[in-house]
């Protein structure tokens, strides 16, 4: 079929572009990798929009929330991914989390049933020369392209590490020890099961952290820096005995229901607590929170096995660890994510240095309406900074200082601060009233 836009990659940022111009009757090209024989480090399927080191899109608070108030503006501009999310949620609280699968094959079904659009399973190793592209290939992108791109740009890619937590099956996680709480005991629902420690048990584990054998890196990845995000368990262990404690492990407010035990004789208050949020619409399988790792597998299995409550823990999968790399985009594209020097090609996704499922995908739905508007010869205004889209946009394409340029997710230290009066207690709700604001008058003269 011929095409009017090439799209290369098939993760969540070029799934939401092609829906994003297939559903606007243009044509397009949808090449993704796996499937045609490669796969990449850190996937497992073939299945676009593969969710990878995680299954939650963190907070849908649209109030109080960046993120949530990312989520609300995608919404409104009928996101697939969103969408998607939707028909796949799994209890988690306040966030929103997603069955992976499900999620996958709903968007991987809404794209297949668009008449306009070609999914082809195929490796593309150079950035084409000519023709509307969106290149959406992630922080992993193949080696050949990542040759191509560094060629057309001029410079080396920037690099981060990024690592995944491990996935236990549900049924082997001892509920006479553990107990299901809200995260942080914050709300009414029960969607976490907790693992609880005393203070001894927690300084052995800590111990056991920094000692365990792990992943040594090659010579070329000795200096690529973590991305403070997703940082490993274990190095955030080297930064001090407490620093899980108030991090992933924090127990504060969990109230342990069970009957005094020797462990705890007075009364139900962890030390600190191990968190497992579903990661299935079955239940059958719960993600570690916080426990990404680059600790070898069969130390992760002895050691993880010590925690209470996981003393016959199996694994659905094992932490891991995998190289990241992300463009110097404040410096390299252009306000419409044009690479400067082939304004032909655009950039979508992780690979531009933004953070997050939620934010690559909205990064590929401002690149599908971007490109949307050229391909059929009219103007693009970017949504207002002081959205989540816009102050996401403005950070990526030359607001952040490319010299120090690192992955971020959406926070509002991105938008412009609210008047002065405001109070700091209603600084989170004078952000999001006056983004849902700018964002509605901006839906009627730009979408």
């Amino acid at each position: 079929m011929a095409y009017d836009i090439h799209i290369i990659g098939g993760g969540l940022a070029g799934s939401e572009a092609a829906w994003q111009l297939a559903k606007r009757g243009l044509k397009v090209r949808l090449s993704e990798m796996r499937g045609s024989g490669d796969m990449s480090p850190a996937h497992q399927t073939t299945g676009l929009a593969e969710l990878v080191c995680s299954n939650s899109f963190r907070s849908d608070d649209h109030e109080k929330n960046a993120v949530g108030l990312l989520h609300h503006e995608m919404r409104q501009l009928d996101s697939l991914v969103m969408a998607a999310a939707a028909k796949a949620e799994v209890p988690a609280g306040s966030a929103l989390a997603v069955d992976r699968d499900v999620f996958s094959a709903e968007v991987e079904a809404a794209l297949a049933a668009q008449p306009t659009l070609e999914i082809v399973r195929e490796r593309i190793d150079t950035l084409p020369a000519a023709g509307l592209t969106i290149v959406a290939t992630g922080p992993l992108t193949a080696a050949a392209l990542a040759d191509s791109i560094g060629q057309a740009t001029g410079a080396d890619s920037l690099a981060f590490f990024d690592a995944i937590a491990p996935i236990v099956y549900r049924d082997t996680i001892n509920m006479d020890v553990c107990w299901m709480a809200s995260r942080w005991d914050k709300g009414e629902t029960k969607d976490y099961i907790n693992c609880p420690m005393t203070k001894e048990q927690y300084l052995a584990f800590h111990a056991g952290l920094l000692a365990g054998e792990k992943t040594e890196f090659r010579e070329w990845e000795a200096n690529t820096p973590y991305f403070e995000g997703c940082m490993p368990i274990e190095v955030m262990a080297e930064r001090g005995v407490d620093t899980l404690r108030f991090g992933p492990m924090k127990p504060v407010g969990l109230d342990n229901p069970h009957e005094a035990t020797p462990e705890f004789p007075n009364g139900r208050w962890p030390y600190a607590v191990v968190q497992l949020r579903q990661d299935n619409k079955l239940g059958t399988i719960w993600n570690m929170v916080g426990f990404q790792t680059k600790l070898k597998h069969a130390e992760q299995v002895r050691l993880f096995r010590t925690i209470p409550g996981l003393e016959n823990a199996e694994f659905a999968r094992l932490g891991g660890l995998h190289r990241n790399t992300f463009l110097n985009s404040p410096e390299l594209l252009d306000r419409q994510l044009r690479l400067k020097t082939a304004p032909h090609i655009r950039f979508a996704g992780q690979v531009t240095g933004c953070e997050g499922y939620v934010e690559s995908a909205a990064v590929g739905l401002m690149a599908g309406l971007m490109t949307a508007a050229e391909a059929t010869g009219r103007d693009w205004t970017a949504p207002p900074r002081t959205t989540a889209l816009g102050a996401l946009l403005s950070h990526i394409t030359g607001d952040a200082e490319a010299e120090s340029y690192q992955p971020m997710n959406i926070n509002f230290g991105l938008f412009p601060p609210p008047p002065a009066e405001v109070k700091k207690k209603q600084r989170k709700e004078a952000y999001t009233a006056r983004a849902k604001q700018d964002m509605a008058e901006w839906l009627k003269a730009a979408v």
